[in-house]
């Protein structure tokens, strides 16, 4: 299953990454626009190689695995980019943590319930928008400085990564009271103490 059309996309997205590295540490225009255009290309196979996994028929335990995995390693990657080269700063860093910290909390959760062999945690409508704000406000802050004169980039991106925060708070209080949920009820009760038989006297006959 690892060469199903599917898995390539998933681990394409997580080749992308160290690409994406590269692009930053060149100073020019020509690569910043490449790293937008190549997150954009990484973050359009999220959606892709789910669809065809499911038109297809070819879902797999590995895809299940890898298609997480390369989805949050593409997001903390970018976002540790543009804090370092300065694309996000000052309040804008508040949003960028909270989605960071929020990527961190829902593996986590999930993590936990796979272990208690729980249901786990769908992906609801409203995190699905919150995803392709996040990823829009992400593509539009790479290029930064460097979009049209005429076009409020930096700005555009900030209002975006704000919004992607917010709707990230309410996904993500949503998904822990869910798995909290599941997690209360998957425990198993208290084992009842066993009572002692009763003491006897010495010789007591029966």
């Amino acid at each position: 299953m690892l060469t199903s059309l599917p898995n390539l996309l998933t681990i394409a997205r997580i080749i992308c990454i160290p690409i994406l590295v590269v692009l930053f540490f060149i100073d020019a225009a020509w690569s910043v626009w490449s790293a937008c255009a190549l997150f954009t290309v990484a973050a359009a196979t999220d959606y892709l190689d789910g669809y065809l996994a499911r038109r297809m028929s070819t879902t797999s335990p590995l895809g299940k695995l890898l298609d997480p995995i390369a989805d949050k390693m593409l997001v903390a990657a970018t976002l540790m980019l543009l804090l370092a080269f300065d694309h996000i700063n000052g309040w804008a860093v508040i949003p960028a943590l909270i989605i960071l910290l929020r990527e961190i909390l829902i593996s986590g959760l999930r993590e936990f319930l796979a272990g208690m062999d729980a249901k786990g945690l769908p992906v609801s409508r409203l995190a699905k928008w919150k995803t392709g704000v996040q990823m829009t406000a992400l593509a539009v802050l790479i290029v930064g400085p460097y979009g049209p004169a005429a076009l409020p980039t930096v700005a555009i991106g900030e209002i975006g990564v704000w919004v992607a925060g917010l709707l990230t708070i309410v996904t993500g209080w949503a998904y822990f009271r869910e798995g909290m949920r599941q997690a209360l009820e998957e425990s198993p009760p208290p084992a009842a103490k066993r009572e002692s038989p009763p003491k006897t006297a010495a010789g007591a006959s029966f």
